[in-house]
């Protein structure tokens, strides 16, 4: 069973990874941490599923567009997708 909270070392850990800055638009405002994989689709809370967005970043990933930036959701989901694979190139496939 998989845990739905994210513990505070593996929150912090994330936050001190993408150096407490949003890792898509470096923004340092209302980091939140999310998952690639969503939990109801089997996703972890292991830091390599996991990365740290500001709010607006996080919304869009959701398809909530709170401040227009120029990407839609699935550009976001994509670049949080080759953020991951470039973080951990050689270690990572969530979907293996």
């Amino acid at each position: 069973m998989l845990s739905a909270k994210i513990s505070n070392t593996t929150r912090k850990a994330v936050y001190r990874r993408e150096g407490y800055a949003c890792a898509l638009c470096d923004s340092p405002k209302y980091l939140q941490v999310h998952h690639c994989i969503k939990r109801s689709q089997g996703g972890g809370n292991s830091l390599h599923n996991l990365v740290c967005l500001c709010a607006d970043c996080h919304a869009m990933a959701h398809g909530i567009i709170l401040n227009e930036c120029g990407m839609s959701q699935p550009d976001v989901e994509q670049a949080i997708v080759e953020y991951l694979a470039d973080m951990y190139a050689g270690e990572w496939n969530p979907w293996g």
